[in-house]
Order: structure tokens, then C-alpha cells, then sequence
């Protein structure tokens, strides 16, 4: 579930790139979940035909998922197929970071790659055309780009889930467990099989009528249609365009490869990095999750001749390289040069978080914070005094202040031995507070792409105006914007880089 700030930057996202109506009915997905089409007109006010082209451009852009499900009957009525809509909320985010997408394609692939993906990222999706087939081909072994969802998959009622799970046995049963929600269960059968996910093909085969009779198909009882597919299946194939969009869950993999490498460098040196990466770019084929905790093991050829393949790498010794990776087992990576990613993330979150609290709070505040972090228990609040050398009542200060803005948990403890005292207790709770850490990131995200707007607001007369036309005071004016905007969207790039640690690493 999103939290309140990351709804309200989601719903700014979509209301800048698609206005007001289209942004009304993503938040009513957003804040009371997946929804039939009746129940998102009755919510948002809207007429019908406002809330359907605005979750057809949802759909379109990858911030809705449609999937067909059966709902019960009414007053004896048979059941009916229903179709349900979803917000993608991860997708609705990913929308600022398209520029940095473009950016690693650009370094990786060129400019006519690049010029593809841009055209990709804003329309949502498109066909492979003949004369773009070479490059689109190379975003596509990449894995840059992938074949889109079905539209709307149909999803069997959880009785009847179960009890095709119980006849398929405990295997099934098993990966049907993680698939707990409906959302889930639409999501896994809107993927594309993935031998087809990454398949260069222009065209697909479907049923003569399929597009025609979607709609109908919609609206009718289970049984009708049912009837209406089997009398349909001996018709004749015809040629379909495969629809094609952007990839995110690869773009995200290498930031947070990047992410990994860059915490390596920090921490240790260039060389750590160098091999780092040698060996996430080795193990990277391996990786078929969004989130991978760690990578597969490998050899020290096979790293040393991954590390050759770069020029920074190709002035390393194959000593360099066995140093490298006894710095790197200090944090991230075991005896079979398996890197733990999961260890390196939470490095970072921990580090990011410390670093809110030095500049929020002060240095006695970050040493108590640190102390309780690593301590991962309740301490009291004597103990910690004594620990960070603050005094007693300044210490219990700085706790409750903490404790107020939800940076500490505490408890209390009643003693009646002899005579009745209270002792208090504390500690970090890493699972709410990284929730309350991000809400705040959205917050803040929110707040700049707000002031950004609004300094373009306030000078969009010098935005109008040609820059050789730019003298005197309108000069000032343009450069005075263009330093505020420079510093805002750099600020934002940071806050996404944290916001991604968090949330999508």
C-alpha cells in the first residue's frame, strides 16, 4: 500500500503529464484499490465517458492494469465477467526518472537507441517499425524494452483458485501462496510468457474476431461466454501488431547495481568498484527478480576476465583484483565471490537515514540514533548517556524528541520494587521507520516538483521570449530561473536516489 505523501506525488505526477480528470480517477485507484468501472464513476462524479478515456490513457501509459474477473449475481441473476482497474503506483513513479533511463541508453546504446526509448516512454507503448528493427532490436537483447501485458487477462475466483491449486498439488500450491492478492494474481497473468517477453516479432497471431467482440465479451454471463468462445474456435488466425513499452524492472536493476558500485567506492576504493561491477555485469543473466538479495557464485577466472573487459579493469593484476575482493568481504561478498546486494542496501539505508538525523538533530543525536541502530534492542536511557557521553537530562531530551517525530520507539517499564519507579526504553524499529523515512522523501519530492512548477509559472514570460531577445533586467530574470531550476532538479535527482534505496532497491 502506497503511503499518504507517495499517493499525493503520484497523483501531482499523472495530474502534470495528463491534467486534472485523468489524475482524479488515478487517485480514486490509488486510495480505495482495485475498482470496477461503475464504482470509479460513482467515486470521482465524473461522467462515463471522462472515466473511461482516462483509464485508457492510464492503460496506455502503464499506470492502470485491466484484468477481467467473475462477480456474483444479484437477485438470481447468473454470474458475470467484470472488468476491474488497478493503479501501478511503482509505474506512476517511474515517470520522473525517465530521464535517467534515457541516460544510460544514451551511454549504452547511442542516440538513435535512445530516440527510440524516448518515443517509447512517451507514448506509453508502439509497434517495431521496419526501418527502426536493428536498433529497437539491440534495446530489446538489452532488455531495455519488453512485449507488453495482456490487456485484460481473466482471473478465476479464489474457490475456484483453490481448488484447481488442489488438484495440481503442493508445488502449486505453494507458488499460488505468494501470489496473494488479486492485484498479484492479475499482474502475474498479464505477464507475457518469458519466452515471448524478450522475442523479436512484428506481428502475432489472434482469432479473427477477438478485438470486435472484447467489449461484448465484457458484459456477459460466464456461461454465454463461454458458449461464445467455443463456437468461435475453429475461425481463422489473423495477423496482430505486438505492442511494445519500456521495460522498467531492467532499468531499475542496473541503478541499483549502480547504487552498489558507487557505496563500494565510497567505502573502500576505485578498485572495490571496478570489481563490484565486473562482477554484477558476470552474474547480471542470473537475476530474474526485480529485488535480487544476492548474486551467483563465480569463479576467480571468471571474474578476472569480466574485470579485463573494461579499461579501468584492464590495468589491474590479478592480485589487484584478489585485494579487491578481500575489501569487498568486509561487507557484501562471501567465499564463493557471491555478492550479498541485500547487505549493501541496508548499508545504505542506514547511512541515509543517520545522515537525516546528523543534519536534523545534531551530532548527539546521530550518536544515539547510531548507538541504538546497531545495538538492533530496547536500551535505556541511563545506558545511553553513559555510552555517547551526553548528560543524563539532555539524553532524555533528544530521545523524546526523537520519539515524538517517530525516529525511536519507546516503552515504559513500572518497577515496585521497595518503592514504585518507572524506567524508560528504547530502541529503533527499522520496518516503521524506513515506511516513515520514504513517506517523508515523497513529501519532499512532492514539495520541489511543486516549487519547480511554480518558479516556471511565475516566469513563463522569459520562457516565451527568444534567448538573444534576453537583455538587461529579463537577462537577470532568465538567469536567476535557470540557477533555481539547476539547483531544484538536481536536489530531486538526489532525493530520487534515495527514494529508489528504499522503495525500489
Amino acid at each position: 500500500m502506497a503511503s499518504q505523501y507517495g499517493i499525493k506525488l503520484a497523483v501531482y505526477l499523472v495530474s502534470s503529464y495528463f491534467g486534472d480528470l485523468v489524475a482524479k480517477v488515478c487517485e480514486c485507484l490509488l486510495r480505495r484499490g482495485t475498482l470496477p468501472w461503475r464504482s470509479i464513476v460513482q467515486f470521482t462524479e465524473l461522467n462515463p465517458t471522462q472515466v473511461k478515456n482516462s483509464l485508457l490513457v492510464l492503460i496506455q501509459h502503464n499506470c492502470v492494469q485491466a484484468f477481467a474477473m467473475e462477480q456474483e449475481g444479484v437477485f438470481g441473476e447468473a454470474p458475470k465477467v467484470v472488468t476491474q482497474y488497478m493503479a501501478l503506483f511503482d509505474n506512476i513513479i517511474h515517470h520522473m526518472r525517465f530521464p535517467k533511463f534515457l541516460a544510460i541508453v544514451s551511454e549504452e546504446l547511442g542516440k538513435e537507441c535512445e530516440e527510440i526509448l524516448e518515443g517509447l516512454l512517451q507514448h506509453g507503448n508502439c509497434t517495431a517499425q521496419d526501418a527502426l528493427q536493428k536498433n529497437f532490436s539491440r534495446l530489446l537483447c538489452a532488455r531495455y524494452v519488453e512485449r507488453c501485458p495482456a490487456h485484460e487477462p481473466f482471473i478465476a475466483p479464489p474457490n475456484e483458485e483453490g481448488a484447481a491449486v488442489k488438484k495440481r498439488g503442493a508445488k502449486s500450491a505453494k507458488v499460488t501462496e505468494e501470489l496473494q492478492t488479486i492485484e498479484q494474481r492479475a499482474l502475474a497473468a498479464a505477464a507475457p510468457m518469458e519466452a515471448l517477453r524478450f522475442l523479436f516479432e512484428t506481428y502475432t497471431e489472434t482469432d479473427d474476431h477477438e478485438l470486435e467482440s472484447e467489449e461484448n465479451l465484457r458484459s456477459m454471463a460466464v456461461g454465454q461466454k463461454r458458449k461464445h468462445v467455443d463456437s468461435e474456435a475453429g475461425t481463422n488466425k489473423r495477423k496482430k501488431e505486438v505492442l511494445w513499452r519500456a521495460n522498467f524492472e531492467e532499468f531499475v536493476r542496473r541503478l541499483r547495481h549502480k547504487a552498489c558500485i558507487e557505496n563500494a567506492r565510497t567505502r573502500l576504493d576505485d578498485g572495490a568498484a571496478i570489481v563490484l561491477s565486473a562482477i554484477l555485469e558476470a552474474s547480471r543473466s542470473s537475476e530474474t527478480k526485480v529485488k535480487v538479495e544476492s548474486s551467483i557464485p563465480l569463479s576467480m577466472n571468471t571474474i578476472f576476465e569480466e574485470v579485463m573487459k573494461s579499461e579501468d579493469g584492464r590495468i589491474m593484476t590479478l592480485e589487484h583484483v584478489r585485494t579487491a575482493l578481500a575489501q569487498l568481504a568486509a561487507i557484501c561478498i562471501d567465499e564463493t565471490y557471491s555478492v550479498d546486494l541485500k547487505s549493501i542496501i541496508e548499508l545504505a539505508q542506514n547511512e541515509e537515514v543517520e545522515s537525516i538525523v546528523l543534519k536534523r538533530y545534531g551530532r548527539e543525536a546521530y550518536r544515539m540514533f547510531r548507538l541504538l541502530s546497531k545495538a538492533g534492542h530496547l536500551l535505556e536511557t541511563d545506558k545511553i548517556s553513559d555510552t555517547t557521553f551526553v548528560e543524563k537530562k539532555e539524553t532524555a531530551k533528544i530521545l523524546f524528541k526523537l520519539w515524538k517525530d517517530d525516529y525511536l520507539h519507546m516503552e515504559k517499564i513500572v518497577a515496585s520494587a521497595g518503592r514504585q519507579s518507572q524506567f524508560l526504553l528504547w530502541k529503533v524499529n527499522k520496518h516503521s521507520l524506513w515506511g516513515h523515512v520514504l513517506d517523508e522523501m515523497y513529501h519532499a519530492a512532492l514539495n520541489l516538483r511543486i516549487r519547480n512548477a511554480h518558479e516556471q509559472e511565475q516566469e513563463k514570460e522569459i520562457l516565451q521570449i527568444p534567448r538573444e531577445k534576453l537583455v538587461g533586467d529579463l537577462e537577470k530574470r532568465s538567469k536567476r530561473l535557470r540557477k533555481v531550476r539547476i539547483v531544484l532538479e538536481s536536489s530531486l535527482m538526489r532525493l530520487d536516489e534515495a527514494i529508489m534505496i528504499f522503495h525500489d532497491f
